[in-house]
């Protein structure tokens, strides 16, 4: 079978490659961002969501960076920001940092409707995705020492916090936050805020959140649920179960805010990440007996932790749950529980998942299924292996000849 698996890893390369310039070759002859020939004239946003089209599917990272040059890309428009974060991440991933930096700087002087702050705040952020902070701090200080055309904000020290986030510079972070408001006489605001405690949280300092909170209280700005899950979030990675318990205290007594399903969710979450998924159960079981419904999340967290304790029988009983309740399902949860069953050889139970997968018209990955097929022919359930190929054959037209062959090595 060693044989098999190098082909399908070659056949799904091919076929990945082509279906892209298929795609390219397509969209070259209905969208100007490629071809200055078209006769098809694309409205403003068709223009976007064609040029964001063409760069997900764009492997070669200086041919992205002029896709995004034709795009016209823009900061205002939250589909162009998504198309300048994949770009970021396309040369970066190349080790092509000179280019991102070029790019940016080249978009700033030759566009006049990009010399504002608020392109220099995007390029500070994308900086920082590269993980390129001097770049980052350069910008925001040629903007806020005189050397742009026009003045910084607090906008921009919100990007650069953001920015320090992204690159996990988070050492950096406390200092932007603690001196930079005096050096340039900015006030802070809710935003920065909000970044300055996900800093803290992600960087093991949680503790040093009580004070954020303690600013913000002075200035009249409540937190809301989604800011003290964040700081739940951090306790429980810091395994500082007393400061989890004080801020749904205070969550409750100060701010109103009662227990919600979304602060269950990042409880159970915490909980599991720890690999104390009995305890995330117990909390569960607790939010269902309050008459709150759990969603995707709330089983995908769940389901995930009893899976890497080992607990087989905790897992399936909790996709079970899940499959029976109410809640959006996703196909992730259906194809990993595949693939786990089918790593701890319970080959019936990944057969079921399988079949209900599938009947969503989720297929899993052809690896998954040749595990599958060949571990129910070591367990005497020939005859099943026999359907899942046939249906496999049936489904997919490219991969009838490598699904024969599958057939063949297994059935011979």
């Amino acid at each position: 079978m060693a044989l098999l698996f190098t082909r399908l890893r070659n056949f799904h390369h091919l076929h990945h490659y082509h279906g892209v310039h298929r795609r390219l070759s397509s969209s070259t002859t209905t969208s100007s961002v490629l071809s200055p020939y078209s006769s098809t004239t694309l409205t403003s946003k068709q223009k976007k969501r064609e040029t964001l089209s063409l760069l997900i599917s764009e492997q070669d990272p200086n041919y992205a960076v002029d896709i995004c040059r034709s795009g016209e890309l823009s900061p205002e428009s939250y589909l162009d920001r998504y198309s300048f974060s994949i770009l970021i991440k396309k040369l970066s991933k190349d080790n092509n940092f000179s280019a991102i930096h070029q790019f940016l700087q080249e978009l700033k002087h030759n566009r006049n409707d990009l010399k504002t702050e608020r392109f220099v705040s995007l390029s500070i952020i994308l900086y920082g995705q590269a993980n390129m902070m001097e770049h980052a701090l350069r910008a925001f200080k040629d903007l806020h020492e005189g050397k742009e055309i026009f003045k910084g904000s607090i906008k921009s020290l919100n990007a650069l916090l953001l920015a320090c986030y992204l690159a996990k510079d988070y050492a950096r972070a406390k200092c932007v936050f603690l001196d930079f408001p005096r050096i340039y006489n900015l006030q802070p605001d809710r935003d920065t805020y909000i970044t300055v405690i996900k800093v803290f949280c992600k960087s093991g300092d949680s503790s040093l959140c009580y004070s954020v909170l303690e600013k913000m209280d002075r200035k009249g700005m409540k937190p809301d649920t989604s800011l003290l899950s964040t700081l739940l979030a951090g306790f429980y990675r810091e395994e500082k179960f007393k400061d989890v318990g004080k801020v749904l205290d205070f969550m409750k007594d100060k701010y109103g805010f009662d227990s919600e399903l979304s602060t269950y969710n990042v409880r159970i979450h915490g909980l599991c990440k720890l690999k104390r998924s009995a305890e995330a159960e117990v909390l569960y079981e607790e939010m269902c007996s309050k008459g709150m419904e759990p969603n995707h999340e709330t089983f995908d967290h769940l389901i995930r932790g009893f899976r890497k304790e080992g607990n087989l029988e905790e897992a399936k009983k909790m996709f079970k749950l899940m499959v029976e309740s109410n809640c959006e399902q996703k196909s992730g949860c259906y194809l990993a529980m595949v693939y786990f069953l089918c790593r701890w050889g319970d080959y019936e139970a990944a057969l079921s998942v399988c079949r209900q997968s599938m009947d969503k018209g989720w297929v899993p990955q052809f690896r998954i299924m040749i595990s599958l097929v060949e571990g129910l022919t070591k367990t005497s359930k020939a005859e099943e292996a026999k359907r899942i190929i046939t249906e496999m054959k049936m489904r997919s037209k490219d991969g009838w000849e490598l699904w024969t062959e599958v057939e063949a090595c297994l059935f011979q």
